[in-house]
């Protein structure tokens, strides 16, 4: 047997047994649970330095708003303020449609758009820097523009897109902000920043947000793209990882900078409210050395919740800027909000659910770490989560996407991918829609 298939048997036995043992159903969504009593949850895989639940949250018993149906995704993180709550899709999910939407992850580009949904058609950008609109009923490619210009080099990690008012924005690896017609693919106009931009851009109030790899946020007016204002943070010498986009809301914009800091601004100029930093160091670890804030920051209910990779998740009066609470826990996923609780996947694979109001940790899950857990090689990342009704969707590097019970963590759950996953999956009109890193887009309704 050879040595690169002995480890996928490793880890495939393993994750039956825990599927097994959580009484995963056929289907992806799994059977119907009845919210539980949360316990502490037994680590499918062990893992060195795994986070407990919180004894005093022992018998708490979780509660969410109920799922409501979500018309549009127009920008990285589903709205400006990144607080998508509990969405709705539709019972017994299956595979409608899947399509190419161009050139995927490799050795020398790297798939980073997260797809976007407005007006009913579907936004996608590859690893070439190409923009394509789609019919969100059936996947039937409308237009497609590249946006790379003659003089440059195919060779660079994009950012991503934003809607606003017939419009989409895109920033790029090439240091340019550009914004297309959303109904023709015409380019409308570019904008220099002067370094490459990593992360999606915001789009809230005719104005378009964004940060490059040198951490300066650029406010542009969206009509014209003229510079309103900008603003810098720490000078990063690497920004390996990419980075989150800004959260916009009451009239203030919060941006997470690579050197793990996050400053609140108003939105009208620019003028800094306050700034906090998440950096610090976690042991064990070479990567979470890096401050950076990857995630998305949410804004929900005049708070701000935003997680670092060196091992900071807190909680931020909006206003203020004073800290609520605070846990060490780090990740590069973005949190998800619903209701009176948090959900996110630690830097040790842990998929956590945590209080809005305090912090405390009522559940964990132990996602597999390791294709081979035994000689622990083949790292295995996850990307989400996302709530739809009443199923918490994570995927993976291994190429499956899993669903998972917000009561109790317990795997219902799972599909195949017809490639590894990096990029959040999003749910909109009744549909759940994954895109791969082979840039195959699948949606389920």
């Amino acid at each position: 047997m050879s040595q690169k298939i002995k480890p996928m048997i490793s880890y495939l036995l393993l994750f039956l047994m825990a599927v097994a043992l959580t009484g995963c159903g056929s289907d992806f969504f799994g059977q119907n649970e009845a919210p539980p009593l949360p316990g502490k949850r037994i680590s499918i895989l062990t893992q060195q330095r795994s986070i407990e639940p919180d004894s005093s949250a022992a018998g708490h018993k979780i509660v969410l708003p109920a799922p409501v149906p979500n018309k549009d995704w127009p920008q990285a993180g589903g709205y400006a303020n990144h607080a998508m709550h509990h969405m709705r899709v539709g019972k017994a999910l299956q595979e409608r449609w899947s399509i190419s939407v161009g050139r995927g992850t490799n050795d020398e580009e790297r798939l980073m758009a997260q797809p976007i949904v407005a007006a009913n058609t579907l936004f996608s950008m590859d690893s070439e820097t190409i923009i394509s609109a789609y019919n969100l009923k059936d996947g039937a490619e409308i237009w497609s523009v590249e946006l790379t210009p003659k003089e440059e080099d195919d060779d660079h990690i994009n950012g991503g897109l934003a809607y606003e008012n017939g419009k989409v924005f895109a920033t790029t690896g090439f240091g340019q902000v550009i914004a297309v017609a959303a109904k023709t693919g015409k380019i409308l106009w570019r904008r220099n920043v002067g370094a490459p931009a990593r992360s999606a851009p915001t789009a809230r109030g005719n104005r378009v947000f964004a940060i490059t790899v040198t951490n300066k946020l650029f406010a542009l007016n969206s009509e014209t793209g003229a510079v309103l204002w900008t603003h810098s943070g720490i000078e990063e010498a690497t920004n390996l990882l990419g980075g989150g986009s800004p959260a916009v809301d009451s009239g203030v914009i919060v941006a997470p900078y690579s050197s793990g800091e996050l400053v609140a601004l108003k939105v009208e100029n620019g003028q800094e409210l306050w700034a906090d930093s998440l950096a610090g160091t976690r042991r064990g670890a070479a990567s979470s050395t890096l401050g950076t804030i990857r995630g998305r920051p949410i804004i929900d209910r005049g708070i701000v919740f935003a997680i670092s990779n060196s091992g900071q998740f807190a909680a931020i009066n909006l206003r203020t800027g004073r800290r609520i609470w605070e846990r060490p826990v780090g990740g590069i996923e973005s949190p998800w909000i619903a209701g009176d609780y948090l959900f996110v996947i630690s830097n040790n694979t842990d998929l956590l659910a945590l209080s809005r109001l305090n912090g405390r940790i009522f559940w964990v899950t132990a996602l597999p770490e390791w294709e081979d857990p035994e000689d622990r090689e083949g790292k295995i990342t996850w990307t989400g989560p996302i709530l739809a009704s009443d199923r918490l969707i994570v995927a993976g590097s291994t190429g499956e996407a899993l669903s998972v019970s917000p009561y109790s963590g317990k795997v219902l759950g799972k599909v195949e991918m017809p490639d590894s996953v990096s990029i959040s999956p999003i749910v909109v009109q009744d549909s759940l829609l994954f895109l791969s890193d082979d840039a195959e887009l699948v949606a389920y309704r």
